[in-house]
């Protein structure tokens, strides 16, 4: 439960900070480490999603992990910024 509410949070943000939302799409995988959330955009949007220094990445990364947090498990999730 907590992997799909991390993926659907990181695409909704995405898809709010890009101009082309159509393009985003997040492709989610699972191993032993955790939970990795892909993260591709359309041409020219990958500025806007990573931001000056990394900031909006890093917002976007504490946000889906707060929405993918389980109490029960102690999963990692990790998001990557796919070019």
């Amino acid at each position: 439960m907590s992997a799909e509410s991390a993926k659907s949070a990181c695409e909704y943000i995405v898809k709010q900070i890009v101009g082309d939302p159509d393009a985003v799409s997040v492709a989610m995988s699972e191993d032993s480490d955790g939970i990795r959330l892909d993260v591709t955009v359309g041409d020219g949007d990958m500025g806007r999603v990573i931001g000056k220094r990394g900031r909006v990445a890093m917002a976007i990364r504490t946000v889906v992990r707060a929405a993918g947090h389980d109490a029960d498990t102690d999963t990692k999730i990790e998001v990557e910024f796919v070019d």
